[in-house]
């Protein structure tokens, strides 16, 4: 038997001092939150960390673990993190085609893919955490 392959990302949802919400509009799925996969022997927050620094340019530090989005039939797990931006400047990479700060309720309406907007409301909702979503969308990924 085949040892279980998982793949594990982080995601983290940035919010500004002026109650702003950064996304990245990525060349696949439009805009989102910074976020990609966890590298072998990196934890889950600085994998966060690193990715919205690689996707946006802005430095950051993790306020709290959110809770976790696990699409069942494609063994993958989303961690997501609320953090704050503590440096850096926006800049568009390989992995973003642009990156911003936006008004929260601008932002949530540039979200399109799938069920991104409502992991970052759950994110926005204290009481809705810790969450652990378990879904099954073998069709995309």
């Amino acid at each position: 038997m085949n040892p279980p392959k998982h793949i594990v990302s982080a995601a983290a949802i940035v919010i500004n001092d002026k109650n702003e919400l950064l996304l990245i509009k990525g060349p696949r799925r439009g805009w989102e939150m910074p976020g990609g996969q966890v590298e072998e022997g990196e934890s889950l927050s600085n994998a966060a960390i690193r990715e919205t620094k690689e996707e946006s340019g802005i430095d950051i530090e993790i306020i709290k673990f959110c809770g976790i989005f696990q699409n069942v039939g494609n063994s993958i797990c989303n961690t997501l993190f609320l953090a704050k931006p503590i440096g850096g400047e926006l800049i568009q990479s390989s992995e973003s085609l642009e990156s911003g700060f936006f008004p929260i309720e601008e932002a949530l309406k540039r979200v399109e893919w799938k069920d991104f907007r409502q992991r970052i409301e759950y994110c926005l909702r204290p009481e809705t955490q810790p969450f652990c979503i378990e879904f099954n969308d073998e069709k995309n990924i």
